[in-house]
């Protein structure tokens, strides 16, 4: 009796190990990121295969899938979904899945990308800050609401107008990917006549149409240089991939070394990846620029994440940046 009861019990056993997936092996990642210059160290680390390199240091093979989405929502779906590993986005899709997946899938932040003020600009002649937009005014941002550039919007709004309106200027913004909201702004004559936009998007329309004018700087409304661009993972994909994530990290930090010493060889690397689309000249002066600065660890972070809390968009408050960043030598000095 006693036998088959076992041996019941490793049929089930059995059973259960079969239904349950196995754990990725070590030596993937499958990487989602977005369009601008925000995204250079990782086409740095594309261009120069530092992830592999650094893998090897490591002991590991490792095989890097790269993946090109538009929008917070699209690429937080993708990492729910086990789509992908790791992906790029705003602090604001980052704050909104780091909430809803507390207790369960625990993403948090991997690393910054660096500091980047991104521009809100407007081709009306009549709007020389957001106080002046008006309702047939139309803001191109790369999602609706929950973008780092709806928020940021959300929050000029609060100091504008105070925190009950914070979503005052929500109505006006509509969701359309960077290289095709710069497009229009740069071309005129559609009803996108703003875009709140990042790195190398906002300087093409700057430099292509002369109405076009920066209504608002992410920096003054943050208070100063800010991490806006991050990269994030769930808690099981760090935890199971310790070397592949190790090598992830040190890839890029050779790549902020590499754009903030040889700006030129980072944007021919950036040219490469993206197959051009950009005047060279422009792209060097948009890397050179000294409110850029790379780095992967995070700064000036928290304003804007406590600010979420406070108008209700997440529900769990941040005490600290470390609630919403795994823990890594190389983000000791983050804020």
């Amino acid at each position: 009796m006693l036998k088959r009861r076992t041996f019941a019990a490793a049929l089930a056993a059995l059973s259960l190990a079969a239904a349950v997936p196995a754990a990725q092996a070590e030596g993937k990642i499958r990487i989602a990121e977005q369009f601008g210059v925000v995204y250079l160290l990782l086409n740095v680390a594309q261009d120069q295969k530092l992830i592999e390199k650094h893998g090897k240091k490591h002991g590991v093979e490792i095989d890097v899938d790269w993946v090109k989405l538009s929008g917070g929502a699209a690429v937080n779906d993708a990492l729910l979904s086990n789509s992908v590993d790791v992906v790029g986005a705003g602090l604001g899709p980052l704050m909104t899945i780091w909430d809803r997946t507390a207790g369960k899938q625990n993403v948090r932040a991997v690393a910054s990308l660096g500091n980047f003020p991104y521009y809100l600009v407007s081709t009306n002649p009549a709007v020389k800050s957001i106080a002046d937009f008006g309702p047939k005014d139309r803001i191109a941002l790369p999602a609706v609401s929950v973008s780092v550039q709806a928020r940021i919007l959300q929050m000029a709004a609060s100091k504008q107008w105070g925190q009950a309106e914070f979503k005052k200027l929500d109505p006006l913004t509509q969701a359309v990917p960077h290289p095709d909201a710069a497009a229009a702004v740069i071309a005129g004559g559609t009803e996108i006549n703003a875009h709140f936009a990042n790195p190398p998007f906002q300087e093409q329309e700057l430099a292509a149409n002369p109405k076009a004018k920066i209504v608002l700087d992410s920096y003054q409304v943050l208070g100063g240089p800010a991490s806006a661009t991050v990269l994030y993972a769930t808690e099981k994909y760090v935890k199971e991939n310790p070397k592949t994530y190790r090598a992830f990290l040190d890839a890029l930090i050779e790549a902020a070394q590499l754009a903030s010493t040889n700006p030129e060889a980072a944007a021919d690397a950036y040219l490469r990846v993206n197959k051009g689309g950009i005047d060279r000249a422009l792209l060097v002066q948009v890397i050179k620029n000294p409110k850029v600065q790379f780095k992967v660890a995070p700064q000036n972070t928290l304003g804007l994440a406590q600010f979420l809390f406070e108008v209700g968009a997440i529900k769990k408050k941040p005490a600290s940046w470390k609630d919403y960043f795994f823990e890594h030598p190389a983000l000791a000095s983050g804020s």
